[in-house]
């Protein structure tokens, strides 16, 4: 990646060019969501040396703005996911992400943004393996659903579902079962059963 990019760069990779927050979703879907091994291969190619380079202490200064915090935030949320996938790194800079996520809407910084870029700046705490922050994470995520637009509702109702369903499953085991094998934890047979149903690994 170009040693000049600036959190635009960031932003604009990922959130694309559509104007609306729900043709921006369709549009970026697969980029999103999608397990695949040619954009996980993009994004280690673009931007693996700047997650690098910020986890070392790079480019804090981005966090003063909230779109450069929100950039930061996919660097060390989003990212790592694709450039690391399925090992222990995918989820090595998640306590970063959550930092920046958790000071950003205790300062206001998240309610500049986009509604679908508050997606992003949400999803470190949905991520994180804590009731009390994944019961912070569905307040986050109703509050945008609540905010919506008439057009919009479906959209974000899928992602106040999905905040729900991650609540959900740390209340019950505390962590990700799905997580454990990459992690090296052992499962217990609650896990394991668990684990067998549709869904589970998301």
């Amino acid at each position: 990646m170009n040693p000049a990019v600036t959190p635009e760069d960031v932003l604009a990779y990922w959130f694309g060019h559509e104007a609306g927050n729900s043709a921006t979703a369709e549009a970026q879907k697969k980029l999103w969501w999608s397990k695949d091994a040619v954009i996980d291969a993009e994004i280690r190619e673009h931007f693996g040396k700047l997650v690098a380079t910020a986890a070392g202490g790079a480019h804090r200064e981005w966090a003063r703005e909230p779109r450069g915090r929100l950039a930061l935030i996919l660097l060390f949320d989003q990212f790592p996911r694709n450039i690391y996938r399925d090992t222990p790194q995918a989820f090595a800079h998640d306590s970063l992400a959550l930092r920046l996520a958790l000071d950003g809407i205790d300062s206001g910084a998240d309610r500049g943004l986009r509604a679908i870029e508050r997606v992003f700046f949400y999803l470190p705490l949905e991520h994180a393996e804590s009731a009390d922050i994944q019961a912070r994470s569905v307040e986050m995520f109703g509050d945008l659903l609540a905010g919506a637009a008439e057009a919009d509702r479906k959209t974000f109702a899928g992602y106040f579902d999905f905040a729900v369903r991650h609540r959900d499953i740390v209340q019950r085991f505390g962590r990700f079962p799905h997580r454990n094998h990459i992690l090296g934890r052992a499962s217990t047979a609650v896990e394991i059963a668990f684990l067998q149903q549709p869904g589970s690994g998301f």
